[in-house]
């Protein structure tokens, strides 16, 4: 089928800051969908005006509903970064509109304004967003000397990542509101974290210099320290956590199923080792789901989900996973359940303290294959005025790629 639907980015500048190509499709549109702010920058077009409908997949519907018309769909700036155009065409959405089907006409992103403005390098900078999302999704960029452009939520988003900031030791960072870039009517407010309190327009680009001396470093590379989670002592350690996460592979939207998930660590850990990776937690005690959401919320992965229950019951009717870690209820019928979930490549990891959980994983690993290792660690610990090596419980560890 050949492109019918017409995605054009515009900026502050308004129709004079398309091109010739793009400007011609709106000005020949029989239908123009768009927020109030899209549709007052392309005036004096004669074609029926549409404003976003709610929700999402109502909009698509909407759309898809033109057919056979001339229809354009107004957005900011670039439509296939942090946009409405990537997700009308996401074959994950069922109601999606294929690629083949639409044309997009780029305008320059706010990224690449607020990089201007700012004399940073795109190429070194995280380009995140808090529109429509949690503010807390930016906690794992924040780092010293790091560079952030993020895309806000309304007026209050800059005092919310002040906050987050000053929180965890970065309070002397510098935060530069940027609005209306491109636009007659742009503007510049600047402060610091510590002491953020400025008015912002609705409509602005965030850029944060990183600045300050956390107590703890938390980086996005797996095997955060145990005292960074909040959890009652029966949770994966963090060196056994760095290698459990190096076998599990996390990936760029992939989602893991933490089976017997405590605290949460290992779910956490996941989601911040790679953009858009999602976490599903299962437990059956309330209080250790409680200590996982705010772990969850602290070190940036709000969007974890967690659900409690039994397994392997608790397991059916769960989205596909890419991975599974099992750290607790590991019994050869939880074992056969993952299993079964598994996709080609897709990976499984389990940990075992006791004999009778080792005895399950040494018989997945016979029938199955994979990898079966044991894993040891020992801390050197005060022994009177002197020094001595501490053994912590051994683990053993199985793992498989399907």
């Amino acid at each position: 089928m050949s492109a019918w639907l017409h995605i054009i980015g515009i900026g502050e500048d308004g129709m004079a800051g398309l091109s010739a190509a793009a400007r011609a499709q709106v000005e020949q549109a029989e239908i123009i969908i768009g927020g109030d702010r899209h549709h007052a920058l392309a005036p004096n077009v004669t074609a029926e005006r549409v404003a976003w409908p709610s929700p999402f997949d109502a909009m698509i519907e909407t759309i898809r509903g033109f057919q056979g018309r001339r229809v354009v769909v107004l957005v900011t700036g670039d439509p296939l970064w942090f946009s409405v155009g990537a997700r009308i065409s996401n074959p994950a959405s069922v109601a999606h509109i294929p690629a083949e089907e639409i044309v997009y006409y780029p305008q320059l992103s706010a990224f690449q304004w607020a990089a201007a403005r700012m004399g940073w390098s795109l190429a070194d900078v995280e380009t995140l967003t808090a529109h429509g999302r949690p503010a807390e999704q930016v906690v794992p960029y924040f780092w010293p000397g790091a560079r952030l452009l993020i895309l806000t939520a309304g007026a209050q988003t800059p005092g919310e990542i002040a906050a987050l900031l000053t929180a965890r030791g970065y309070g002397a960072s510098r935060l530069t509101v940027l609005a209306a870039l491109g636009g007659p009517d742009e503007a510049r407010i600047e402060g610091v974290a510590r002491d953020w309190g400025a008015p912002c327009p609705a409509f602005h680009t965030l850029a944060v210099e990183v600045a300050g001396a956390p107590d703890v470093l938390l980086p996005r590379v797996p095997g955060l320290p145990d005292d960074a989670f909040v959890h009652d002592g029966k949770m994966t350690k963090h060196e056994i956590r760095a290698l459990t996460l190096a076998k599990l592979m996390p990936s760029r939207g992939a989602l893991l199923w933490d089976v017997g998930c405590g605290c949460g660590s290992v779910a956490v850990e996941w989601m911040r080792a790679a953009p858009d990776a999602q976490a599903i937690g299962i437990d059956d005690k309330p209080d250790r789901l409680r200590m996982a959401r705010e772990n969850a919320v602290a070190l940036g992965t709000p969007r974890l989900k967690l659900i409690e229950g039994r397994v392997p019951a608790a397991l059916d009717g769960l989205a596909p996973p890419a991975a599974i870690f099992v750290g607790g209820a590991i019994t050869a019928d939880t074992i056969a359940r993952c299993l079964a979930a598994l996709p080609t490549r897709g990976r499984i990891v389990s940990n075992a303290v006791t004999l009778e959980s080792e005895s399950v994983l040494a018989a997945a690993q016979a029938e199955h294959g994979g990898e079966l290792v044991r894993l040891a660690v020992q801390r050197a610990e005060p022994v009177g005025p002197y020094r001595g090596w501490r053994s912590a419980m051994p683990v053993t560890q199985w793992s498989l790629v399907r």
